[in-house]
C-alpha cells in the first residue's frame, strides 16, 4: 500500500473565528489560505446580495477555480457562454479559462469558492475591500494580477449580461 504523507496539519475554522471583508453587495468568510493548507488550496464563502456583481470576466494561470451554490442562485460566464448555477450546483473552472460571475438577476447567492493549488489569496480579497472602501486604487488589483493569479480580460458577453440587469 503507497502511504501518503500530509504536508499541512488539519485546517479547522470556526464560524466565530473565521476573519470577514465585506464590501456594500457581499460578506467573504475567509475559510483556509495557502499558507494554512500546504499550497493545497485556498478556500473561502462569498454570500452575495439580491442581484450582486462579484467577479468580471478573468482568468487563473495556475489555479482551478471551484464553485458551489450553498444558497440561491449564481449567474456565471464561462468562455462566451452564460449559465446559471443553482443551489447544490458544482462547477470547476479549469486555468486559462476565462469566467465572470454575480448573484442571478434578482436573487442571492451563498458560494464556497475553493482554488487548487492554493495561493494566498485572502490578502487579493483584502485587497478588493480597500479599493472598495477607497484606501487602495483599482491600478494596484492590475498590479498584483501575477501575484494573485488573477488576470482581467475583456468580455462583450459578460458587459452585455450586466447591462441586461
Amino acid at each position: 500500500m503507497n502511504e501518503q504523507t500530509n504536508t499541512f496539519a488539519p485546517v479547522l475554522t470556526r464560524a466565530a473565528d473565521a476573519e470577514t471583508a465585506a464590501d456594500p453587495s457581499s460578506v467573504m468568510t475567509l475559510l483556509a489560505d495557502s499558507e494554512a493548507t500546504g499550497g493545497a488550496l485556498t478556500s473561502y464563502r462569498s454570500t452575495f446580495a439580491k442581484g450582486a456583481v462579484g467577479a468580471p470576466a478573468h482568468f487563473h494561470t495556475k489555479a482551478s477555480e471551484m464553485f458551489f451554490v450553498l444558497d440561491g442562485s449564481l449567474q456565471v460566464l464561462l468562455g462566451e457562454e452564460l449559465t446559471v448555477l443553482e443551489r447544490g450546483d458544482f462547477l470547476l473552472v479549469p486555468p486559462h479559462t476565462p469566467h465572470a460571475f454575480a448573484a442571478a438577476p434578482g436573487d442571492t447567492a451563498d458560494v464556497l469558492f475553493v482554488f487548487t493549488p492554493g495561493m494566498p489569496r485572502f490578502d487579493y480579497l483584502r485587497l478588493l475591500g480597500r479599493v472598495m472602501r477607497g484606501e487602495a486604487s483599482v491600478q494596484e488589483i492590475k498590479d498584483s494580477s501575477e501575484q494573485y493569479d488573477n488576470h482581467y480580460v475583456e468580455s462583450p458577453v459578460w458587459q452585455a449580461a450586466l447591462a441586461a440587469r
